[in-house]
């Protein structure tokens, strides 16, 4: 019975021994970090797409994607080329239409009768409506071209997310599988 006794003051003070043993300390552990805080900016793409609408390509030259400038102006400006084309052509062949109307015969369209000459209007009419869409919607895919190119510069593209496709072999029919694996590296 003194052995049991004896056996279990001890476990009880050895077991006392390792709660009082702690020290207590007043010190502060501040953990390190080891992440790159990149400044972003809400407002970048707002004035990127601001400039765009303002001058078409600044948004561009603001987000420093100098080779699309040529693009944008190139692309409205042979829209804008084929609408005033189309516009003058569309009131070419309507006048020529009215003076025949009126009794006058024109040097240009004098070897078309009146069928063509409405015909003509309405060809040079529609594709110079469309023109002007094309044009517009050139303008509008600028504008959205800038906002969304601001937005995606302040996205984390580095080496430790990645995406690569890969080729393994199944285990149990021995033939290769292809798939996909996503890293990412802390």
């Amino acid at each position: 019975m003194y052995k049991i006794i004896f056996i279990g003051l001890f476990l009880f003070i050895l077991g006392n021994n390792t709660v009082f043993g702690q020290s207590k300390t007043e010190a502060v552990l501040i953990a390190k970090d080891t992440l790159k805080s990149n400044d972003i900016d809400p407002l970048t793409p707002a004035k990127a797409a601001f400039y765009s609408a303002v001058l078409p390509g600044l948004g561009q030259a603001y987000n420093k994607k100098y080779w699309k400038i040529p693009l944008v102006y190139g692309a409205l400006g042979t829209s804008i080329y084929f609408y005033i084309d189309n516009n003058k052509k569309y009131h070419q062949y309507r006048d020529a239409y009215k003076s025949r109307l009126e009794g006058y015969t024109t040097d240009d369209l004098a070897f078309l009768d009146n069928n063509r000459l409405i015909a003509g209007q309405k060809f040079y009419q529609r594709n110079r409506d469309l023109s002007a869409l094309v044009t517009l919607a050139f303008y509008a895919l600028n504008i959205l071209d800038a906002n969304v190119d601001a937005a995606l510069i302040q996205f984390n593209v580095d080496e430790n997310l990645s995406v690569r496709p890969v080729l393994y072999p199944n285990d149990v029919t021995l033939k290769t599988n292809v798939g996909l694996t996503f890293n990412y590296s802390f």
